[in-house]
């Protein structure tokens, strides 16, 4: 039986509530949502979904390497969105981030995300203990 373990590395930001940045079960990683905050300077980073997406997907990255995965691992990602409108621009952002064979995902539109940011991704990954 596996023991969960939660992940934190100071390369993301801290969580801003009672949460972990991602915890792992077995040879799963479930990574809480990640807003585009600096993880040096705790300030939001970028005024345009464009370059906030890309602050998101920064901090995923940071925490899937700190527990033991890497993007390539992810199966499933939500994207939170505060405006649709913005959805090609941020959907540009993670083509460049994922490679194929892609994620499966989901992208929603929501009334309000932590911070007042413009996007919020989350993901799930699966690491084979040996690779």
């Amino acid at each position: 039986m596996h023991k969960n373990q939660i992940i934190h590395t100071d390369d993301a930001p801290k969580a801003i509530g009672p949460y972990s940045q991602a915890v792992k079960l077995g040879e799963w990683v479930f990574v809480s949502g990640q807003i585009a905050l600096d993880p040096r300077t705790g300030e939001i980073h970028g005024a345009t979904s464009t370059d906030q997406a890309k602050q998101c997907l920064r901090n995923l990255k940071a925490i899937l390497l700190s527990a033991g995965a890497e993007p390539k691992d992810v199966l499933k990602c939500t994207i939170y969105l505060k405006n649709m409108d913005d959805f090609p621009q941020v959907n540009e952002v993670y083509g460049e981030f994922f490679h194929e064979p892609y994620p499966a995902r989901a992208t929603v539109e929501v009334s309000r995300l932590p911070k007042d940011v413009l996007v919020e991704i989350d993901a799930i990954a699966h690491v084979l203990s040996g690779e």
